[in-house]
């Protein structure tokens, strides 16, 4: 059985969906022909979700349909004193999620032919973003 373990430093980002599937794919390497890896982002005004990875609309729309579902300056919102992009960021985040678990095979990442891997940015002034990575497998 072979571990290993990365930090993933992203810098900052705008709001949105942004791919990160090529910075993850370069921390694989051959010695794990068969195991997971595992993401897990540090923050919580911020996401990770594997999704369609061709056509941009899915992404503003995904944008959009959370910020309909969860508007900023909601009146009942108690926690505004880091801005009102804060609170709607952290109840983003615990819809979406702030881990992955995603197949390895022959040192490659296993995902579909359009899926990729996203940092979900829900703030309009985030600092830069830090992903533990842990690779497992034979």
């Amino acid at each position: 059985m072979i571990t290993k373990q990365y930090v993933l430093t992203l810098p900052p980002k705008n709001r949105g969906m942004h791919l990160i599937t090529p910075q993850v794919e370069e921390l694989l390497d051959s010695s794990v022909s068969t195991g997971l890896i595992h993401l897990f982002l540090q923050h919580t005004s911020a996401s990770l979700c594997l999704n369609e990875n061709v056509d941009p609309t899915v992404r503003s729309d995904a944008e959009t349909f959370l910020d309909d579902l969860i508007p900023e300056n909601y009146p009942k919102f108690r926690h505004t004193y880091e801005g009102a992009d804060d609170m709607p960021a952290h109840l983003k985040n615990m819809l979406l999620g702030t881990s992955l678990t995603l197949p390895v095979g022959n040192g490659q990442l296993l995902l579909g032919t359009w899926q990729g891997i996203y940092l979900f940015e829900h703030r309009d002034h985030a600092s830069g973003r830090t992903i533990i990575i842990t690779l497992q497998g034979e």
